[in-house]
């Protein structure tokens, strides 16, 4: 035996003794399920209420999807010039409405004046909701008219803004004067937003991971080391593919789901695709389509 292969044998010895040594120190930690994410069958959730039925984040897309049946909705949040968290999902105003500029240089009063409709195309190529009083709505004010549904919140303003740097200390303060942490789930695709608000919440309410913490996850799924990922996040709501990396297989969401986080994919418009999914043991589908989603997945 040459000389080279000893070190080659000696480098791989020393692998092996630094994974059974991890193995031994690191155990899996599953999350402990929060009462948000408690249900049996997979669910639906409207994105920002079923954008392709209504225009997105409107009273009427939430209505409706409400009606078809979805266990809840997926939306984004803004702050205002004056501090008021909205049901937003742009930073700019120019591709929904008939405003333009930044969010947050209006006021909520301002915001209130601009139709929601405006740019809306139905499925069948009318402007059906154009002047018809569709208006942004706040956080305080889909939570009222919602109170049976889970609604997953996801933070829009960048930690690095002066709105984002308000936003987790504000919207702790809406959901605990509300007393709604058992049926919210709060998310961004900043970790750091998300740590922020987890700085009030105390791991009250159920949380999403961000862009990092699925990176995380993903790579120790990918290599020997699934032993040292620890979560911290509640449920993992991704798309199929991540850059040129898969995240819908069968023995990624078997990893993730025996932590006790659930996985959630988004946005779904296909019901093939969400069938999948589902047979790979997805437990959520987020989507454009809540009427296809009904349909595809048989919920009741």
């Amino acid at each position: 035996m040459g000389k080279k292969t000893n070190v080659v044998f000696a480098i791989a010895a020393a692998a092996g003794a630094a994974w059974a040594s991890t193995k031994a120190i690191s155990k899996p930690q599953s999350r402990t399920p929060k009462e948000a994410l408690e249900y049996e069958q997979p669910i639906i959730l409207a994105h920002r209420g079923g954008a392709a039925l209504a225009p997105e984040c409107s009273l009427a897309a939430f209505e409706n999807a409400a009606k078809l049946g979805v266990h809840g909705f997926e939306i984004d949040i803004r702050l205002t010039k004056d501090e008021e968290i909205i049901v937003f999902h742009d930073e700019d105003l120019d591709r929904v409405t008939n405003l333009n500029g930044k969010v947050a240089n209006y006021t909520l009063a301002q915001l209130k004046e601009a139709d929601l409709g405006h740019h809306f195309v139905d499925l069948e190529g009318a402007y059906s909701y154009r002047g018809c009083g569709e208006k942004i709505i706040t956080l305080d004010e889909l939570l009222d008219a919602y109170p049976q549904m889970l609604i997953n919140i996801d933070i829009k303003d960048a930690p690095q803004t002066y709105e984002g740097s308000l936003m987790p200390s504000k919207l702790w303060r809406l959901l605990e004067e509300k007393q709604v942490y058992k049926r919210v789930v709060v998310t961004s695709f900043y970790d750091e937003q998300i740590d922020r608000f987890n700085l009030y919440a105390q791991n009250t309410v159920a949380l999403g991971a961000g862009e990092k913490e699925v990176k995380k996850a993903y790579t120790a799924y990918t290599s020997q080391f699934k032993h040292l990922y620890h979560p911290k996040a509640d449920v993992f709501q991704i798309p199929v593919k991540s850059n040129v990396f898969p995240l819908d297989s069968a023995g990624f969401i078997k990893h993730i789901t025996s932590l006790n986080i659930p996985v959630h994919y988004w946005t779904i418009n296909d019901p093939v695709v969400m069938r999948k999914l589902i047979q790979n043991g997805a437990k959520g589908i987020i989507t454009d389509r809540p009427d296809i989603a009904i349909e595809a997945l048989k919920l009741d």
